[in-house]
């Protein structure tokens, strides 16, 4: 039965390895920034917040979005 328990808990670390390997939504991607940039364009609209629309276009291109 130990082959059994051994072979369980390899083809549960696998599955947590695939979950960890998925790609990074752009949804999901810089949240503190996309947060603070959302905020402002709501209160002072798009023209008052470029640099906080910056900042969030550089953490995108940081984990690899084309922006």
């Amino acid at each position: 039965m130990s082959s059994l328990s051994a072979a369980s808990v390899e083809a549960s670390a696998s599955v947590e390895g695939a979950e960890q390997k998925k790609p990074l939504k752009p949804c999901c991607a810089c949240p503190e920034t996309k947060k603070a940039r959302d905020a402002c364009i709501i209160e002072k609209g798009e023209e008052s917040c470029t640099d906080l629309i910056e900042a969030h276009k550089d953490c995108m291109r940081a984990l690899g979005f084309k922006i």
